[in-house]
């Protein structure tokens, strides 16, 4: 049974903004190449269970996620070429190429803004305040806290505990949501968090994890939450 939570911290990255596939994939397109958004998501949930197995094992973190995403991306597509894939890891990495908001997010947000502090904690290169800026959502947070800008990276415990401290919250009354068990579910939990998985792909349907796919299923849950 959780815990009652006062603090609510998002990931942003395939939890509350998505990619441009469009501008990342620019180079496939001009190809004339277009991958399928359920081509994406399988390939998403296959990297994720690697990427988790890697990760529980001492293997290399965020560069190691798209690089594997897209080896078999373009394994799929039959494309050999070691130059496209590594713009297309480049490009992904770029929070400024992170600007897809589905709808009702703001609205969603402003409405948990009304019942609990909330506030950022994201991998990104230290201009996700600008992205939150332009897609009309940083006035939702209290905190953003960029790792390019704290200088450590999910899952160190360290980026959580900064955030921690800036909102003056306790770890145990703090809940986190996030898109990667190895990452953030993970890493918030070992920071004494609890945690949720914003799994859209479905990477982790069936394995017991606390999860959801959407802001509506979330938001139902979090009515139902101790607080």
């Amino acid at each position: 049974m959780p815990t009652s939570v006062k603090t609510i911290f998002f990931d942003i990255g395939n939890t509350l903004l998505f990619p441009d596939r469009p501008v990342i994939l620019a180079s496939l397109y001009e190809r004339g190449v277009i991958p399928t958004l359920e081509q994406w998501h399988a390939i998403e949930r296959v990297t994720k269970r690697k990427f988790d197995d890697i990760m529980q094992h001492g293997g290399p973190a965020d560069h190691g996620f798209w690089f594997m995403f897209y080896t078999r991306l373009l394994e799929e597509l039959k494309i050999q070429d070691d130059a496209l894939r590594d713009s297309l890891v480049d490009a992904t990495r770029l929070s400024a190429n992170w600007c897809d908001m589905r709808p009702g997010t703001r609205e969603f947000l402003r409405r948990l803004g009304k019942r609990h502090p909330v506030a950022v904690i994201s991998n990104a290169d230290g201009k996700l305040a600008a992205v939150l800026e332009r897609c009309g959502i940083a006035d939702c947070f209290a905190a953003i806290i960029d790792s390019g800008v704290v200088g450590c990276e999910k899952p160190d415990r360290a980026i959580f505990q900064a955030a921690l401290q800036s909102m003056k919250a306790e770890a145990e009354h703090s809940l986190y949501v996030g898109d990667v068990y190895s990452v953030d579910y993970l890493g918030a939990t070992r920071a004494g968090m609890q945690a949720m998985l914003f799994d859209v792909s479905g990477a982790y349907r069936g394995n017991g994890l606390p999860r959801v796919e959407s802001v509506e299923e979330l938001e139902e849950k979090l009515q139902s939450w101790p607080s």
